[in-house]
Protein backbone atom coordinates (compact mmCIF):
# COMPACT_ATOMS: atom_id res chain seq x y z
CA UNK A 1 0.00 0.00 0.00
CA UNK A 2 0.91 3.21 -0.78
CA UNK A 3 2.65 5.55 2.17
CA UNK A 4 -0.17 7.99 1.83
CA UNK A 5 -2.55 5.72 1.34
CA UNK A 6 -1.69 4.53 4.51
CA UNK A 7 -1.36 7.52 6.76
CA UNK A 8 -4.85 8.79 5.76
CA UNK A 9 -7.00 4.83 6.00
CA UNK A 10 -4.91 4.62 9.66
CA UNK A 11 -6.03 8.34 10.45
CA UNK A 12 -2.70 9.05 10.92
CA UNK A 13 -2.90 11.94 9.09
CA UNK A 14 -6.38 13.05 7.84
CA UNK A 15 -6.10 13.83 4.34
CA UNK A 16 -4.18 12.36 1.98
CA UNK A 17 -2.79 15.41 0.26
CA UNK A 18 -1.65 16.54 3.88
CA UNK A 19 0.27 13.12 3.96
CA UNK A 20 1.62 13.95 0.68
CA UNK A 21 2.81 17.19 1.87
CA UNK A 22 4.48 15.94 4.25
CA UNK A 23 6.45 12.90 2.61
CA UNK A 24 7.88 15.46 0.13
CA UNK A 25 9.18 17.73 3.01
CA UNK A 26 11.44 14.78 4.75
CA UNK A 27 9.40 14.60 7.79
CA UNK A 28 8.62 10.54 7.14
CA UNK A 29 10.97 8.03 7.51
CA UNK A 30 10.16 4.47 6.81
CA UNK A 31 12.79 1.89 8.66
CA UNK A 32 14.65 5.10 9.01
CA UNK A 33 14.75 6.11 5.45
CA UNK A 34 13.63 8.92 4.09
CA UNK A 35 10.14 7.77 2.30
CA UNK A 36 8.31 8.75 -0.49
CA UNK A 37 4.51 9.35 -0.84
CA UNK A 38 4.34 6.70 -3.43
CA UNK A 39 6.94 4.23 -1.37
CA UNK A 40 5.05 0.81 -0.40
CA UNK A 41 4.04 0.05 3.50
CA UNK A 42 4.63 -3.17 4.86
CA UNK A 43 3.28 -5.55 7.84
CA UNK A 44 5.91 -4.65 10.23
CA UNK A 45 7.27 -1.29 9.22
CA UNK A 46 8.30 1.14 11.40
CA UNK A 47 7.45 4.92 10.36
CA UNK A 48 8.89 7.67 12.01
CA UNK A 49 6.95 11.08 11.07
CA UNK A 50 7.40 14.42 12.42
CA UNK A 51 5.28 16.65 13.75
CA UNK A 52 6.48 20.15 14.63
CA UNK A 53 8.38 19.64 17.45
CA UNK A 54 7.36 16.03 18.05
CA UNK A 55 8.40 12.62 16.27
CA UNK A 56 5.80 9.57 16.94
CA UNK A 57 7.08 5.94 15.71
CA UNK A 58 4.52 3.73 15.02
CA UNK A 59 4.91 0.44 13.54
CA UNK A 60 2.29 -1.33 10.89
CA UNK A 61 0.12 -3.88 12.40
CA UNK A 62 -1.88 -4.13 9.13
CA UNK A 63 -2.73 -3.14 6.13
CA UNK A 64 -6.41 -2.47 4.83
CA UNK A 65 -8.12 -0.29 2.44
CA UNK A 66 -11.05 1.13 4.18
CA UNK A 67 -12.10 0.94 7.58
CA UNK A 68 -13.88 2.55 10.14
CA UNK A 69 -12.84 4.86 12.60
CA UNK A 70 -12.46 2.61 15.70
CA UNK A 71 -11.11 -0.10 13.50
CA UNK A 72 -8.47 2.58 11.97
CA UNK A 73 -6.16 2.39 15.47
CA UNK A 74 -5.78 -1.55 15.22
CA UNK A 75 -3.99 -0.30 11.64
CA UNK A 76 -0.16 0.30 13.93
CA UNK A 77 1.12 0.54 17.27
CA UNK A 78 2.74 3.89 18.82
CA UNK A 79 6.56 2.61 19.45
CA UNK A 80 6.87 5.72 20.97
CA UNK A 81 6.93 9.56 21.20
CA UNK A 82 9.63 11.72 21.50
CA UNK A 83 9.30 15.15 21.86
CA UNK A 84 12.01 17.48 20.16
CA UNK A 85 14.28 20.33 21.82
CA UNK A 86 13.12 24.12 20.00
CA UNK A 87 16.21 25.08 18.23
CA UNK A 88 16.73 28.83 17.77
CA UNK A 89 17.81 29.69 14.53
CA UNK A 90 21.39 31.06 13.86
CA UNK A 91 22.00 34.90 13.84
CA UNK A 92 24.20 36.42 11.32
CA UNK A 93 26.38 38.93 12.56
CA UNK A 94 26.49 41.52 9.98
CA UNK A 95 28.52 43.82 11.54
CA UNK A 96 31.87 42.68 9.84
Amino acid sequence: MRLDKFLKVSRLIKRRTLAKEVAVQGRIMINDKVAKASSTVKVGDELAIRFGQKIVTARVEELRENVKKEEALKMFTIVKEERLEKVEPEFIDDDE
